[in-house]
């Protein structure tokens, strides 16, 4: 197959809001031992994309340093070693980034096929969040079904992503959002319990509705001052698991609560683990995760797509937090 020498791309011109991200022209990447190159159909807009843009998140120094951590696409071109896919398969992907661009290469071991009933832009809304869900969740969290389980930001992509998961899994799923029709989502997706956070504590909510025990795992995303509140809403044994700082990262914590209820808080990030640790999810997903969605039994929540010259627009759309579930660039 010949491929291009050149290719169009978004960039981060400088530190700043949306309006720094410009369409320019680069190379073709290469893909190295073990990677697939990809032409690029579509790619999911994160919340990490944003704060990378605002000079608050560097891409790790072997990474592409334009946006983009997820992408469906075509495989193009295979580096030496890399197994499991053939020219010309449609595949979506876990990206080191880049995925901002007409190609982009990655792993062979973080691309999984295109589930059965998925568009190519459904795809391109899969990676970053389930892979993220999963290794949260589930491995770090070990929620079992019977267990109930509150996530934050209920109808974000990762939120939309955990209650179905959650649900499917045989759990009891809480969400917190920020509006009625937000959380009228969060309860079409399976949560049996949806609360605006505007209105209502979500502490005493999940304490009514579990009996005062308390939820078994929570999923927070915001951090700063839920932190406190998260403690006094778990059960004993519980557990609180932190993927991201929307208000900071600091609180004060009573350790006297968590020492009394048994608590383990923990948390990770998705970007700057190992090639290896990545690619343990993607199998754990591909036997878990993915018979669910080629079966129709969950799918991702789409929100609204832009071409790739409007990625501006859609950082726009995300930071506005407007959107119910995923937002993804339109590019081949």
């Amino acid at each position: 197959m010949t491929l291009p020498s050149e290719m169009r791309a978004v960039e981060i011109s400088e530190p700043g809001g949306p309006e720094v991200l410009r369409l320019v022209t680069r190379p073709v990447p290469q893909p190295g031992p073990g990677e697939i190159l990809l032409r690029v159909h579509a790619a999911g807009v994160n919340r990490p994309d944003a704060l990378q843009r605002a000079g608050n998140y560097a891409p790790p120094l072997d990474a592409s340093d334009l946006p983009g951590l997820e992408a469906s696409g075509e495989v193009v071109a295979l580096g030496a070693g890399a197994e499991g896919w053939q020219i010309g398969d449609k595949v979506c992907a876990l990206l080191p980034g880049g995925g901002y661009a007409d190609y982009v290469t990655t792993p062979a071991a973080h691309a999984l096929p295109v589930p059965s009933g998925l568009g190519m832009i459904e795809a391109a809304a899969l990676c970053e969040t389930f892979f993220t869900v999963w290794s949260n969740v589930f491995q770090r969290g070990a929620l079992k079904a019977g267990e109930s389980f509150l996530v934050h930001g209920g109808s974000s992509g990762i939120g939309t992503t955990a209650i179905q998961l959650a649900a499917a899994r045989g759990a009891h799923v809480f969400a917190t959002a920020g509006s009625e029709e937000k959380c009228a989502a969060c309860r079409e997706l399976g949560a049996e319990l949806a609360i605006n956070y505007r209105e209502t504590d979500f502490v005493e909510a999940v304490k009514e509705a579990t009996g005062k025990k308390g939820v078994n795992l929570i999923l927070d995303m915001v951090g700063g001052g839920y932190i406190p509140r998260n403690i006094r809403a778990l059960a004993m044994d519980g557990r609180l698991v932190m993927i991201a700082f929307l208000s900071g990262p600091k609180a004060e914590v009573n350790f006297a609560q968590v020492m009394v209820k048994r608590l383990t808080l923990t948390g990770s990030t998705l970007r700057p683990q190992s090639v290896a640790a990545k690619a343990a999810i993607a199998a754990d997903l591909r036997r878990e995760v993915w018979p669910l969605l080629d079966a129709g039994k969950i799918a991702p929540v789409m929100d609204q797509t832009f071409p790739l010259e409007r990625a501006a627009e859609a950082h726009a759309r995300m930071e506005s937090s407007a959107h119910i579930g995923k937002i993804v660039l339109t590019v081949g």
